[in-house]
């Protein structure tokens, strides 16, 4: 294995909390930056949004997105501006992908909070237009859930392979409900709903996805200096081009996290840092392989924290 690198990761969709980059901005002059920055790029108080909420709308999926990245950003802002270390690679899950990207230098804060603004909204949009939804499936095989997907009269695809043990299903209400149960039935220990607006990363938000690469094509992107990488390839990005068609197939494609964080390790990963609200990627890479140190950024503690550890 290569010598000790480190990896930085960010999270998607579900990981928004009210309340997420308050202590930092408040502490940190990087974070309030990036959140004044997040503002005036989308023209609504964002800030206020992710400060305060109301949870409610804070929740809805052109909001939910560019809020993540904001405190994401923010996080990671301050805690370069306090001494963190450049990262060796950097990946997001989903929506997080935007995120890894901004911070790799691939794209402006700015161009990144606009597009994933546009993309929750294109998201939502096809959800109202196609329906469908999502559910967890926790201790079945991949292989098994995919002859069962594979197997149901209706659209129903595995959306998320997250670690060993817990993937996400995705598409037509009926199909998943369907597949949930035929999961149990096949020795899955959970099934989970999740309160979601729409069947992502299925054919269902296939319009999402066109739209998208119209978005996608006027953005001045460009190759990350920092390797990233993509969902779609669990390999990291190479040329603006590939990276925005990858952009685009994401929205429908399986976001292949396990395999993606293996492949980091592979490639040296010794140390993960969760930059972000909440730990579901902590805890997602710590059940992918439990040699790895893993800390999180989220708030001024967890970043003094974080810190310690990597200078120790």
């Amino acid at each position: 294995m290569a010598d000790s690198k480190r990896a930085y990761v960010f999270p998607g969709q579900g990981a928004q909390a009210v309340g997420m980059g308050r202590d930092l901005a408040e502490h940190h002059p990087a974070a309030a930056r990036v959140f004044e920055e997040a503002d005036s790029a989308l023209g609504i108080s964002l800030s206020t949004l992710c400060f305060e909420g109301p949870e409610e709308a804070l929740k809805d999926t052109a909001n939910a997105q560019p809020a993540i990245v904001a405190a994401s950003i923010a996080a990671y802002e301050a805690f370069r501006a306090a001494g963190g270390p450049q990262a060796d690679m950097m990946a997001g899950h989903s929506l997080g992908e935007y995120s890894a990207l901004i911070a790799a230098g691939a794209m402006t804060f700015p161009t990144g909070i606009r597009l994933v603004r546009r993309r929750g909204e294109l998201m939502a949009e096809a959800g109202k237009q196609r329906g469908g939804t999502m559910a967890a499936i926790l201790g079945l095989e991949n292989d098994a859930l995919h002859r069962l997907c594979k197997d149901d009269s209706g659209t129903v695809v595995i959306a998320n392979l997250n670690s060993p043990g817990q993937a996400v299903i995705s598409g037509e209400a009926d199909a998943v409900e369907r597949v949930g149960a035929a999961a149990k039935d096949a020795g899955a220990k959970r099934v989970i709903p999740l309160a979601v607006s729409g069947a992502f990363h299925s054919p269902l938000v296939q319009p999402a996805s066109d739209a998208m690469a119209h978005e996608l094509n006027d953005a001045p992107l460009d190759a990350p200096p920092v390797p990233v990488y993509a969902n779609v390839t669990a390999r990291p990005v190479g040329d603006a081009y590939a990276l925005k068609d990858l952009l685009t197939q994401q929205i429908v494609s399986q976001v292949r996290w396990e395999e993606t964080v293996r492949n980091m390790i592979a490639d040296g990963a010794r140390t993960f840092v969760e930059l972000g609200p909440g730990k579901v990627l902590s805890n997602l890479i710590r059940r992918i392989d439990a040699s790895v140190m893993v800390h999180n950024v989220e708030d001024s503690a967890s970043l003094e924290k974080t810190l310690s550890a990597l200078n120790a």
